[in-house]
């Protein structure tokens, strides 16, 4: 007898946790009070990162910042090209002729009609060219940057996503503890009514199945926050029930080496192609900033109508060629020049900072995952350990008369923190996993 009813227990604790790799989260019932009039949202771990991309306000932002370095940009080219402005002036006038006696004498009054085009364009300045380069480059770089945003929020939605999916599981978990401890509770009292138990037996699996439930109610409301902060990192409305449809992943094969992980990384980060652009930029900001010592030539010219009126005028132009030579400002323009250069070397230094962190991120991240295969295995030698521990524990509490529920319930505890154990493993490894595709570049690749 006691044999039929200890094999749907073990198959019991066995699918609260192992389960998790071959059914989908959604296949579970409704959890947390979910809203079902809301419209269901189904996103799996790629969808999640792509969705973030479109909606995130971050991202939008960065996105914005590439306009504003394109129209600086289109200023500095602006200012290579023809400069053009016109006028219409239509005046009535006098002037003053001078005294006659202790009388002042003006002309008598006259109209003047003046309509005129005029232009001006820089023929030659090393300064404004390389302005110009500076400010293509500064657009790259806001480009990277709204690069690396992206991924920075990408990878955020995923660790969200993780997260979320650890909270469903240790949900799962409670569920299963509470009807474990709710088959306890019933057996104790069978017990009891037999003669076989004492009241004190009833009295402490009705104690932990209590417990049981208020955890159950706590993991309710965590996997329901979980969803919110997921939503918020993606930048959805609340508005949705959210459904995961991907499982937290028990093992990860395609792991790189360290040398295989860290070349990844140098030619892929999008930090590092950023940081070199920042230097370029900075390099041509400085160049253009020495070229304020060269002479710089202008062409102007001038082409218009003048005359009394509209319909007595005569052609009129001025062409003149201008050579700016610098001279002596105050030490202003040498004053610049060395602000310009030690931004130049800041950006340097800032190079090697990026690189010991991109280095820092892959072996930190390697290690990490390698620590996270060796507790997802711990803990799944422990989960087995704790199964046969309260097999052998409930066999004893059934078969003996006089033996206690004690050892069963310390063995149902040990189970309990057997199957915490193993979801903290998996979600570690899987964390890791967002980890690591983000420190080598490969984030588009994650799924």
């Amino acid at each position: 007898m006691h044999l039929s009813r200890l094999i749907p227990f073990m198959a019991l604790s066995l699918v609260a946790f192992f389960s998790v790799a071959n059914r989908p989260a959604w296949a579970a019932d409704p959890q947390g009070g979910d809203d079902l009039s809301m419209p269901e949202l189904r996103l799996s771990l790629r969808e999640a990162m792509d969705a973030t991309v479109g909606n995130n306000p971050t991202v939008k932002v960065l996105k914005e910042r590439i306009e504003a370095a394109r129209a600086v940009a289109a200023t500095q080219v602006g200012a290579l090209l023809p400069n053009i402005s016109s006028s219409v002036r239509q005046s009535r006038q006098n002037f003053f002729q001078g005294t006659i006696g202790l009388a002042p004498v003006v002309t008598p009054p006259f109209s003047i009609f003046d309509t005129r085009a005029n232009m001006t364009q820089n023929l030659f300045s090393m300064s404004l060219i390389h302005r110009w380069k500076s400010s293509r480059e500064a657009l790259k770089v806001a480009e990277l940057e709204s690069e690396t945003g992206q991924f920075d929020s990408m990878a955020e939605a995923a660790l969200r996503y993780v997260e979320a999916l650890r909270a469903e599981e240790i949900l799962k978990a409670r569920d299963a503890n509470v009807k474990l401890f709710e088959e306890l509770t019933n057996l104790a009292r069978n017990r009891r009514g037999g003669g076989m138990g004492t009241g004190l037996d009833t009295a402490r699996a009705e104690a932990q199945l209590e417990n049981e439930r208020q955890q159950l109610a706590l993991a309710k409301g965590e996997a329901e926050r979980t969803k919110l902060v997921l939503l918020h990192a993606m930048g959805i409305p609340f508005n949705v029930r959210l459904v995961l449809t991907d499982n937290l992943k028990a093992e990860v094969s395609d792991a790189p080496g360290l040398e295989e992980a860290l070349k990844a990384a140098l030619a892929s980060r999008v930090e590092l192609l950023a940081q070199l652009k920042r230097i370029k930029s900075s390099s041509l900001a400085l160049d253009s900033t020495v070229y304020e010592r060269l002479p710089s030539l202008i062409l102007q010219g001038d082409y218009g109508l003048i005359g009394n009126r509209m319909t007595n005028t005569a052609d009129t132009y001025t062409v003149a060629g201008l050579l700016s030579v610098p001279i002596f400002d105050g030490g202003q323009r040498e004053g610049r020049i060395s602000e310009s250069r030690s931004l130049a070397k800041q950006e340097l230094y800032k190079l090697v900072v990026i690189q010991n962190q991109v280095a820092l991120d892959v072996r930190e991240a390697l290690v990490t995952l390698e620590s996270a295969r060796d507790q997802v295995s711990i803990a799944k030698r422990g989960l087995q350990s704790a199964v046969s521990e309260q097999e052998i524990a409930r066999e004893r509490f059934t078969i003996l008369t006089s033996q206690s529920n004690l050892e069963l319930t310390n063995a149902l505890f040990s189970l309990a923190r057997a199957r915490d154990n193993a979801v903290d493993a998996l979600f570690r490894l899987n964390a890791t996993r967002v980890h690591l595709a983000r420190a080598t570049g490969k984030l588009a690749e994650l799924h």
